[in-house]
């Protein structure tokens, strides 16, 4: 079977080896003429970061590039990418990266013509109807890790510097109009950082598939997820020049970014506020949080999950699958607690304050509560 394909859902997605030299044919497909490539700063001096800017180059599209983005970005990283946007009188953006590239890059393409805050357009209601939805530019999404997701989100997580608190910004033209994706792009990520992205992908379809709401097809998109990391993690934290593995990550990524149209739940509403004050490795703190928030939820999701661990070759049925996710989680390196990872139990009341705010908390089965969720912190931390 050849690991390459055409996809319009969610949204027109270039995927295979190799396809990175489709970049300028996708500018023209998007109708940018003069890109502004947004990316973080570890990525801004890798080699496979200029060879993308001399695709641009070369086919007349110039190699302009903003890279002051934090791993958690802020409305100040976005202020400034939105100046350089407009002193560059760019005409779209190519985000590039991981989940911090990957979203920055889409607020700049959203915020560049609105009038208004960006906490204007937290995905609250209707909020986003607020924009002006004419004056979007046009995003393209090259993802270089397989983790978030973001490349066919129709939104970003950007964290309010004064206060520390991670917003969900929401439209649904933020969604890029064209997606690369060539897992040749991953193969230089080192072990650590494939386990945390990896098990980003993972924690995205289990909470999907715990999600109460009804979405059959996230359901299934979420199950099928859950499928590849189980297969393809390992592999890919072991060998990272395995292409095919590389390229299963990237599908599961985007399955799982599909799939949380479902809903999120307790592991993401827990892991924003940490990520936000101690600002740890997202996907990471999801992979830590994860056990804890199975067992939580066990009453309302244990027959979906006897269901899935059939599926998955997993045996014991949920129980299995719990003892799945630790093990995976131990031969990745993944810590056990939060404190590893610099996390503070002393400010459990502020991080819980925090939590039952974020709109992740609406996707969990079981409801949530500032009680509970200090109970979760107090397992996780």
């Amino acid at each position: 079977m050849s690991i390459t394909g055409n996809w319009s859902y969610p949204t027109t997605i270039k995927f295979g080896a190799g396809r990175i030299a489709e970049l300028p044919e996708a500018c023209a497909q998007a109708g940018i003429k003069r890109p502004l490539l947004v990316t973080d700063r570890g990525l801004a001096s890798l080699p496979i970061t200029g060879a993308t800017l001399d695709l641009l180059d070369a086919a007349g599209l110039g190699r302009a590039m903003f890279s002051d983005v934090d791993p958690n970005p802020n409305e100040a990283n976005m202020e400034a990418g939105v100046a350089a946007y407009k002193a560059g009188n760019h005409d779209g953006v190519v985000a590039f990266g991981g989940g911090s590239g990957l979203d920055l890059g889409k607020m700049v393409a959203f915020m560049a013509g609105q009038t208004r805050p960006v906490w204007d357009f937290e995905d609250v209601g209707d909020w986003w109807t607020r924009a002006d939805a004419d004056s979007i530019a046009p995003i393209i999404a090259v993802p270089t890790t397989a983790g978030t997701g973001s490349e066919v989100g129709r939104a970003s997580v950007i964290t309010n510097s004064e206060t520390h608190v991670k917003k969900i910004i929401f439209h649904p033209k933020v969604l890029p109009s064209v997606v690369i994706c060539d897992p040749e792009l991953t193969v230089g990520m080192p072990p650590a950082i494939t386990a945390g992205t990896g098990l980003d992908a993972f924690a995205h379809c289990v909470e999907a598939y715990s999600s109460p709401h009804y979405h059959p097809m996230s359901q299934g998109i979420a199950l099928e997820g859950m499928r590849l990391v189980k297969d393809y993690l390992p592999r890919a934290y072991a060998d990272g020049t395995d292409i095919e593995a590389r390229a299963q990550m990237m599908s599961a990524a985007a399955m799982g970014a599909t799939a949380f149209q479902k809903g999120l739940g307790a592991i993401h509403a827990l892991s924003h506020p940490i990520g936000a004050v101690f600002g740890t490795h997202h996907g990471t703190t999801n992979a830590v949080c994860m056990p804890a928030v199975l067992a939580f939820n066990a009453d309302e999701i244990r027959d979906r999950f006897d269901a899935a661990a059939a599926y998955l070759d997993i045996d014991g049925g949920f129980d299995g699958f719990c003892d799945f996710v630790q093990d995976l989680n131990d031969s990745l390196g993944i810590p056990r607690k939060l404190s590893e990872m610099g996390a503070d139990a002393a400010r459990i009341d502020e991080l819980a304050a925090m939590a039952i705010d974020d709109p992740s908390c609406g996707g969990n089965p079981v409801v949530l509560t500032v009680e509970n969720i200090s109970g979760l912190y107090r397992q996780v931390i």
